[in-house]
């Protein structure tokens, strides 16, 4: 069966129904695994939402940090931010039942000899390792305390990765990783203020994906979130946001040729922070 990964929609949802229609058109019934942001800062993220959930077993997704917000949001955590696009979601009558859909998503998955997640892995854990991280976090998401969790899940430390990390801090370590991470130094301590593509790294930092000794380079990784960076295709690395909702393109790759397909976008938002 074929598989496509799909990035970022980020609510841009008259575009992943051309992108569908494309992908149906030479692969009907094609797999689909969305690497994040399915919400937020396009002009419909209720219905980007409903439909992706409405898509079944055909569909897979990872958690990206948009998607945390609006679960931060819905639960009166975190006020929306002036460019958030999720009222929409919030006035819902199955908003409870989206909610608790999308909580109950993976934050990474392996599947088709592929590791996927939103923004990142951490250079000291294998692929397995770092579903089973992933799990972690998912687990009390799913549970009776996941509002507690979230009050409790934003910050930028711990920024470097310990196996002896406990509770909150190994829970946000792991989130930061798997949903904000672009740049880090060779030591794997994430950085978070930097956004920009390759052709700006700053001194002392590097793409996650270059850090020496990545425990994960046996297995091709599949992310986004970094709209600056764009379509990025190596053996073992697969960037997928390709800037929807600045104006770019919504792409979705066949991971068994690499052929891509891509949909132009408006431009719903100025150039910033993703």
């Amino acid at each position: 069966m074929t598989t496509y990964a799909i990035g970022d929609l980020q609510g841009c949802q008259t575009q992943l129904n051309d992108l569908l229609q494309e992908i149906d058109a030479v692969a009907p019934q094609a797999k689909l695994v969305f690497v994040g942001d399915i919400v937020n800062r396009g002009p419909r993220s209720l219905a980007t939402l409903r439909q992706v959930r409405a898509l079944g077993t055909r569909a897979r997704i990872v958690l990206g940090n948009h998607d945390l917000n609006l679960l931060a949001v819905a639960c009166g955590l975190r006020k929306p931010h002036a460019s958030d696009t999720l009222d929409d979601i919030m006035a819902a009558d199955d908003r409870d039942e989206l909610i608790t859909w999308l909580r109950h998503q993976p934050l990474a998955l392996e599947q088709d000899g592929h590791l996927f997640v939103h923004a990142g892995v951490l250079p000291q854990w294998t692929a397995a390792q770092t579903v089973a991280l992933s799990r972690e976090v998912e687990a009390v998401l799913q549970g009776p305390d996941w509002v507690a969790f979230l009050q409790k899940m934003y910050g930028n430390e711990p920024a470097i990765w310990d196996d002896s990390l406990q509770g909150d801090d190994r829970l946000r370590c792991i989130v930061n990783a798997l949903t904000r991470i672009r740049f880090c130094q060779a030591d794997g301590r994430m950085d978070f203020k930097a956004v920009e593509g390759l052709a700006h790294t700053p001194a002392g930092l590097m793409p996650w994906f270059e850090a020496p000794n990545r425990r994960s380079a046996d297995t091709t990784v599949v992310f986004g979130h970094w709209s600056t960076l764009g379509l990025m295709v190596s053996p073992n690395v697969i960037g997928l946001d390709t800037g929807c909702v600045w104006g770019g393109q919504l792409t979705a790759m066949n991971l068994q040729d690499r052929n891509t397909i891509q949909v132009k976008c408006p431009q719903h938002q100025k150039p910033g922070k993703n």
